[in-house]
């Protein structure tokens, strides 16, 4: 009997232990689930990646002789839209000067004129209103960013407003020539650009505004009294003697990101579905030698569409940037296209190496856009017409881009009736 009492005892003990493993095996595999499950219901995007095509090209300063002449303005766009672009990034603020009219420029004494077109016409609204009219996208472009001229009215008016290298030298040597460059860290210069910026985007019907490789600060720059103070109440140290020292890099990079983050805000409370735009140079270049870490606004959701410049006068240098892993992930994240170079009046671009590398940029699924308008047809080593033909057979379908909502500006602020105009002065000179 205690026999048959123990082996009862000991099944009941197993049946106890198998049990228990059941539920605990159950457990488990529910708690393995949980993860999977969770994934799946992420939170993702609001709005999905916008996959059409960017086709787009620079109306720069060099530009302005055409897109001041309402005439030719008008066949210009005419001409883009036959050749299925889609995006024009008209330049709106160049050389320290505003290209429209201007009261924030103009109100605190930094040009003494009034940009208009030959016929005395809002060169920004007019364009804006025709390109619009073709179905395309039209967005200012904020050209110089922190770069201004060293003799220009800015500069003059305001010198301590520059900031210098560890020497005290106050310029360097640019695509554009010899620039100094406002101290990005200052308030007074912070309110300068927003409110330039906060200008343009709540004055026009544009679709945004774009910022490129200026929006950023030579890495030998910061030794200025402002700059070397406001560092060294962060730090409790002077700014090292090596400019690319990494903490010295890191902090001026930080700061400029903050300042994008204020004015990308700064922007979509001004016009909720604006497109802020950036068009940087390729990310290892932007960011040891310009301060500029455009992977991280993209990151952070400062900046809606892409576009990276990749100027090579060859398809072996320019292909290798294509596939960077910054270049992928922010493809995954926003529009994102490169910029390629249509040419210069000193050294014209063959029609074959722009359409091929417009195809390998297409490959990718990345857009393209041309700097600049002039030299799309006009300065290369081909006939016009034969670069026509060859700019038609890269776009032969259209790509229309849609207009981001919440784009309504009252009409009185859209090319508002002026009064009437003084004879248009000549252009400031372009870069």
């Amino acid at each position: 009997m205690a026999r048959r009492t123990r082996r009862i005892a000991v099944l009941m003990l197993v049946a106890a232990w198998l049990l228990a493993l059941l539920v605990h095996g159950s457990s488990a595999a529910r708690a393995q689930a949980v993860p999977t499950a969770a994934a799946s219901v992420l939170p993702q995007p609001t709005a999905a990646i916008e996959r059409t095509e960017l086709r787009g090209v620079w109306l720069t300063a060099n530009d302005m002789p055409t897109l001041r002449d309402r005439e030719r303005m008008q066949a210009t766009v005419a001409q883009l839209a036959a050749l299925n672009f889609n995006t024009l990034y008209a330049v709106a603020w160049n050389g320290g000067h505003a290209y429209y009219p201007s009261p924030v420029s103009e109100g605190r004494g930094l040009q003494s004129f009034t940009y208009r077109g030959l016929q005395g016409q809002d060169v920004l609204a007019e364009l804006t209103e025709e390109t619009h009219r073709r179905g395309l996208l039209l967005i200012p472009w904020f050209e110089f960013g922190f770069m201004t001229p060293p003799d220009g009215d800015l500069a003059r008016r305001h010198p301590d407003w520059l900031t210098r290298r560890q020497d005290g030298g106050r310029t360097s040597i640019s695509a554009a020539g010899e620039v100094a460059w406002l101290n990005p860290f200052r308030p007074e210069v912070q309110q300068l650009i927003t409110d330039l910026v906060l200008e343009v985007v709540g004055t026009y019907d544009a679709d945004g505004i774009q910022f490129d490789d200026h929006m950023s600060l030579p890495r030998d720059f910061g030794y200025d009294p402002f700059t070397v103070a406001l560092y060294t109440k962060d730090t409790g140290k002077p700014p090292p003697a090596n400019p690319a020292d990494a903490a010295w890099m890191r902090w001026r990079t930080e700061r400029i990101t903050a300042f994008m983050a204020q004015l990308s805000q700064a922007v979509k409370e001004r016009k909720p579905g604006a497109i802020v735009s950036v068009s940087p140079n390729y990310y290892d270049f932007a960011l040891k030698l310009q301060l500029q870490d455009w992977l991280s606004w993209v990151r952070r959701g400062l900046v809606d569409e892409l576009l990276i410049q990749i100027y090579r006068p060859d398809l072996e240098s320019f292909v290798p940037q294509l596939s960077r892993p910054e270049v992928h992930e922010s493809q995954r994240r926003i529009p994102t296209a490169i910029g390629i170079m249509g040419g210069q009046r000193t050294r014209p671009a063959p029609l074959a190496l722009i359409q091929a590398q417009v195809q390998a940029a297409r490959e990718r699924q990345l857009g393209v856009a041309f700097f600049y308008l002039e030299s799309l047809w006009s300065l290369g080593s081909e006939p016009r017409e034969s670069r026509l033909a060859g700019l038609a057979q890269l776009f032969a379908a259209p790509a229309q881009r849609q207009r981001p909502t919440s784009l309504a500006v009252p009409p009185a602020a859209v090319g508002a009736p002026q009064a009437p105009a003084p004879p248009p002065l000549p252009p400031p000179p372009g870069p």
